[in-house]
């Protein structure tokens, strides 16, 4: 079944250690209930080492975000939590404002534009409107802002010059108000799927579309078979969140021999929809 964003129920699922999990490995322990980022929560079974990320580089920022205790609900921006609390293993630690705002797409932004920040990118830093408007990050630092009149926008220098994590959030709001899924997948570049990268986006534009993100990949050593991770938001507008595997309860992995099509928890993807950012 096709689902579009908007919150749906899903099976529990259960994880322990010694569970069957991806090509019928066992693991002793995939979740560890202390470890407090992505990389020490989530631990690839037996027979899995994650493959190698550059210092700096975008896979090894996904790897390190920062996850809430064990067993933290998916807050939406009202402060509560989601219905559909059993399509997730982790919640990423980080505020999303107060605002029905930070939906699928516009968490990818958000991970991107973080990530460029954190680097001194800021160049790097733009996304477009849905009206094909490029919105860069740069000219916000200059004190620019958007006016938005119809299906026109244009720059006004109206702020004084500044650059801090908030300057990046208002900026960002902006952003997440006239893009979405349909202007981010005109952004991206397809990928094969066989040529998957942490940081990759399988992403359907539309009204309504939907996104989510490889967070993280481990390989066999023996077999050469890859698994990944994925994250995403949703609607209501709510936090980033590790998913499930709705087709393996014993593990969040997901194998990179899923078929024809990805099944996640809200959206089943084609293999022709992973794409990726340019630079």
């Amino acid at each position: 079944m096709w689902m579009a964003c908007s919150n749906a129920e899903g099976d529990s699922a259960s994880y322990g250690s010694n569970d069957t999990i991806v090509s019928g490995i066992k693991t002793d322990q995939i979740i560890d209930p202390l470890g407090m980022t992505l990389e020490s929560r989530i631990l690839p079974p037996n027979g899995f080492v994650r493959v190698k990320s550059e210092t700096r580089s975008f896979a090894e920022y996904l790897r390190k975000l920062p996850v809430k205790p064990h067993g933290s609900p998916v807050l939406t921006y009202k402060g509560e939590p989601v219905h559909n609390s059993d399509v997730y293993i982790a919640v990423v630690n980080k505020k999303i404002g107060t605002n029905d705002l930070h939906q699928c797409a516009d968490a990818v932004m958000r991970l991107r534009a973080e990530y460029l920040y954190e680097i001194g990118q800021y160049d790097n830093i733009h996304f477009n409107f849905t009206n094909g408007k490029a919105m860069y990050y740069t000219e916000w630092m200059k004190g620019k802002r958007i006016v938005v009149k119809g299906n026109s926008c244009t720059w006004v220098q109206s702020a004084a010059p500044s650059n801090t994590p908030n300057d990046l959030w208002n900026y960002l709001t902006v952003v997440f108000n006239y893009a979405g899924s349909y202007s981010l997948s005109k952004e991206l570049v397809p990928v094969d799927v066989k040529d998957m990268q942490i940081g990759d986006v399988f992403i359907k534009g539309g009204f309504p579309g939907h996104a989510v993100i490889v967070v993280d990949i481990a390989m066999n050593e023996t077999t050469g078979e890859k698994i990944f991770l994925l994250a995403q938001s949703y609607m209501p507008a709510q936090e980033i969140h590790i998913l499930i595997n709705p087709d393996n309860h014993n593990t969040p992995w997901y194998s990179l021999n899923y078929g024809s099509y990805l099944h996640t928890p809200l959206w089943n993807f084609y293999n022709n929809e992973l794409m990726r950012f340019n630079k």
